[in-house]
C-alpha cells in the first residue's frame, strides 16, 4: 500500500493518540507527530483566535518541514467566566500548568456558579510547504460539573459534561467521546479536503 503522509503539529502524545483513533478511518494516510520528524519548529501561539493559532501553526510547520501539515487549536469558552479561559484554555492556570491544574481552578471558579454552561470549539488547519489549504470546525455544547467525574481523557475531560450524553468526556470510552467531541468533528470535517489531496 501507498500511504500518503501527513505531519500532525504536536508533540502532545495524548492529541496526537487522539486524531490517530479519529483518523483510523483512512488507513492509507500515515500520521507522523513532531516526535517523528526533525526540525519541527516550536510555534509560539500568540493568537488571538483559535483559528488563527491553528493556522500559524499549521503554515509555518509546513513551510520549515516540507510535509503536508495538519494542526488544531481548541478554546473552552465558558458563558458565567465570559468567555474564559477560550483560547487561554491550555494555559488558564499559568505558564508550565498541568492538566489538573486546569481544571481544578476551573471548578473554583465556577464555584457557586448558577450558569455552567460552556462549549468547546476546536479549529483545524491543513498546510502545504506552499501554504495554507484549509480549514475545518467542530464544537460540542455542554456545561462545567461541581465535581471531577471520570478517570479517561486529558485536559477538562473530567470537568466538562456533555449536553448530548449527560456524562463527561472522563466518563466516555474513546470512541464515544470521538463520535461528539470538538476534535473528533473538527477533524473529520477536514477529512473531504485531504480525501481530495489524495486523488488528485
Amino acid at each position: 500500500m501507498n500511504f500518503f503522509t501527513i505531519l500532525l503539529g504536536t508533540h502532545n502524545r495524548d492529541k496526537v493518540r487522539e486524531i490517530r483513533e479519529i483518523m483510523s478511518s483512512m488507513p492509507s494516510v500515515r500520521i507522523l507527530s513532531a516526535d517523528d520528524v526533525p526540525n519541527v519548529p516550536d510555534v509560539v501561539e500568540d493568537g488571538d483566535t483559535i483559528e488563527s493559532n491553528a493556522v500559524k501553526k499549521a503554515t509555518e510547520i509546513a513551510k520549515t518541514t516540507g510535509y503536508l501539515t495538519l494542526s488544531d487549536d481548541t478554546g473552552l469558552f465558558v458563558d458565567a467566566l465570559d468567555g474564559a479561559p477560550g483560547v487561554m484554555a491550555a494555559r488558564f492556570a499559568g505558564e508550565g500548568c498541568s492538566y489538573r491544574d486546569n481544571h481544578l481552578k476551573m471548578l473554583d471558579s465556577m464555584k457557586n456558579k448558577e450558569d455552567r454552561a460552556a462549549r468547546f470549539q476546536t479549529v483545524v488547519a491543513l498546510a502545504g510547504p506552499e501554504g495554507l489549504i484549509g480549514t475545518a470546525r467542530g464544537s460540542v455544547e455542554g456545561q462545567i460539573t461541581d465535581e471531577e467525574r471520570g478517570e479517561n481523557g486529558f485536559g477538562y475531560d473530567a470537568v466538562f459534561e456533555a449536553v448530548e450524553t449527560g456524562r463527561t468526556f472522563g466518563e466516555m470510552s474513546e470512541s464515544d467521546k470521538h463520535d461528539i467531541s470538538h476534535r473528533g468533528r473538527a477533524f473529520r470535517n477536514i477529512l473531504p479536503l485531504i480525501r481530495e489531496l489524495i486523488q488528485q
